[in-house]
């Protein structure tokens, strides 16, 4: 009999949110699991900077949009211009979308 290999999980949060995009349109679990996200971790920090529960749920679903989007040109799609960005370019570019997003009066 043979030894089989031992299997090591080659998982990282890059590839965890590769498969998340790729099949949370599709699966009601991978959309269930980046709904949790959103619930439990977005949605409470847009209330902790005062905002009604209405407004802390738009809020965090427009970050969320904005950072998936991202996360799918550049992961998924693989858009050179997306791929090519580094962090701090990144952070240049969203940080203040995001930052209006979960601070700016109401439109």
């Amino acid at each position: 009999m043979r030894a089989r290999p031992v299997s090591r999980s080659t998982s990282t949060p890059v590839t965890t949110m590769n498969a998340l995009l790729r099949v949370g349109s599709a699966d009601p679990a991978a959309a269930e699991r980046m709904q949790t996200v959103l619930r439990d971790q977005l949605i409470p920090l847009a209330r902790r900077l005062g905002h009604s529960p209405e407004q802390a749920s738009t809020r965090a679903a427009l970050c969320a949009s904005t950072v998936l989007g991202l996360a799918l040109t550049r992961y998924v799609l693989r858009f050179p211009a997306s791929v090519a960005l580094g962090r701090d370019e990144i952070v240049d570019w969203l940080g203040a979308t995001v930052q209006r997003y979960l601070t700016a009066p109401e439109p």
